[in-house]
């Protein structure tokens, strides 16, 4: 069974660097988050159903989406020392082996939800590793979940309705109404999770949902507030959805055939391991590529 892992490294770097106590490199810069996310990866290439896999960041945080909302998601507050481990972490991926791509434009998420659509005739399950609530909007017909490593939960679409109660192609429709505080746009006044996804349930779209209350087909607790608030600001609502629908033309030039794991480069890992003081890791990886020494 081919499977393709899809790896949220931006997550990965920052569950990390929360996670693992500071450390230095021997050349004075903190390393501390990429020796968490070395061994967190490294733990998944072991795995024996891994057959294909990639990996997204953010190469800067911004992205088209802030030119859309003044508000959206910036760099400002993130630890100067994460964000300047963002060019090592991209670094350390492509010494174990792992296809990267460092998003600018657009955000990791969008790599991945393009990555998602464009292979996932190709493989028998895309696994997209990532707890964000964004990405289920990817999830498709068993052929693509998401999955919580850290929880071990994965998303399939039945899950995604238990945890959210809409289904995934209503995902963006659902944070456009009720907000999404990590991504810096507040929703709709007075529409909560419970109320939203009563309503996408029978409605799926923002755009589909009546303006007058009495046209509902489906009962909600202050149904004739919540309808006059929407119909008076459907048009921030729209870019809300906008802002948290995922884009699936992000520019990845690789074939399937590229994102084949081969093996750990040994040469540029265990250089990069002795850059950063690594030398425990070095002897980590279970599988070097069939080119390395």
């Amino acid at each position: 069974m081919s499977k393709l892992h899809l790896i949220d490294a931006t997550y990965e770097l920052f569950r990390a660097y929360f996670a693992m106590p500071n450390e230095t490199a021997p050349t004075g810069q903190e390393v501390g988050a990429i020796r968490g996310l070395i061994g967190s990866i490294l733990a998944l290439l072991h795995q024996n159903d891994l057959t294909h896999v990639a990996a997204a960041t953010d190469h800067v945080i911004e992205s088209f989406r802030n030119e859309l909302f003044d508000g959206y998601k910036t760099s400002e507050g993130v630890p100067e020392d994460l964000l300047s481990q963002f060019p090592l972490a991209e670094e350390a991926l492509a010494a174990v082996g792992i296809v990267v791509w460092p998003m600018i434009e657009f955000e990791a998420d969008d790599a991945l939800a393009t990555a998602a659509a464009k292979f996932t005739r190709e493989v028998d399950q895309v696994l997209i590793l990532s707890p964000d609530k964004d990405l289920c909007q990817c999830v498709s017909d068993g052929r693509v979940v998401t999955y919580d490593r850290r929880r071990d939960k994965m998303y399939d679409a039945a899950a995604v309705v238990e945890k959210f109660g809409v289904e995934p192609q209503s995902i963006a429709d659902l944070l456009a109404l009720v907000g999404d505080s990590a991504d810096g746009f507040p929703g709709i006044p007075g529409w909560g999770m419970k109320s939203a996804a009563a309503v996408l349930r029978q409605y799926k779209t923002v755009e589909a949902i009546p303006d007058d209350a009495s046209k509902w087909s489906c009962r909600v607790r202050g149904a004739e507030r919540l309808a006059v608030t929407l119909r008076q600001r459907r048009s921030e609502a729209m870019l809300y959805k906008r802002l948290a629908t995922l884009r699936t033309d992000a520019p990845l030039s690789e074939s399937l055939e590229d994102l084949r794991w081969r093996g750990v480069d040994r040469v540029a890992f265990e250089s990069l391991c002795r850059r950063f003081g690594f030398g425990d890791l070095a002897r980590r990886p279970g599988k070097w590529s069939a080119g390395s020494r």
